[in-house]
């Protein structure tokens, strides 16, 4: 089974989010992840959907999702041209006497993670980065007791210039054909 990345400029319209989960729901498509964000624009919304299944699968979403009427633009966010980033929040049971090596496990180069609260036995880290970072950071830490996870999904935007959707023109001109 396949994944691929597509990046969706939507129109900030109420239900605009709801059509587009409801086409992978009828169809029987899987979203590994789905992300929603206003852009520069705040009429325009930036949605990136990660989607598994084969290659026809893979296309009929992308030809499916682009026929929405409140669909501007679907572009593959393909892994060599973009740069995709995931969101972590993870709370851990840490007693006192445990919370310098779970300090230790922030600083690290590798993760550079962040805590944002500490509790008297719990302490929430934060921390950014593709999906086997985080994946990495949660095996990592699972000796400690979970307690709670809060993960994103994909973020992702092209990188350069070359390939940018240009907003501006988008609402200018209305739906590309």
């Amino acid at each position: 089974m396949n994944k691929k990345v597509f990046q969706l400029i939507v129109e900030n319209s109420s239900g605009v989010l709801s059509r587009i989960s409801g086409l992978f729901s009828r169809r029987g498509y899987n979203i590994e992840s789905i992300t929603a964000g206003v852009t520069s624009d705040p009429g325009l919304t930036r949605i990136t959907i990660v989607a598994s299944g084969d290659d026809d699968i893979l296309e009929q979403i992308e030809k499916q999702v682009a026929k929405l009427i409140d669909v501007l633009s679907v572009v593959e966010l393909k892994a060599e041209d973009s740069v995709y980033r995931e969101l972590l929040m993870i709370k851990l049971r840490v007693l006192p006497e445990q919370r310098a090596s779970v300090v230790a496990l922030t600083e690290t180069d590798v993760f550079r993670a962040n805590i944002i609260d500490v509790g008297p036995d719990s302490m929430i880290i934060e921390l950014t980065g593709t999906q086997s970072k985080v994946d990495d950071f949660i095996a990592l830490v699972d000796c400690y007791e979970i307690i709670e996870i809060a993960r994103t999904g994909i973020a992702g935007l092209t990188r350069g210039t070359d390939k940018l959707v240009h907003i501006n023109e988008m609402i200018q001109s209305g739906k590309p054909d």
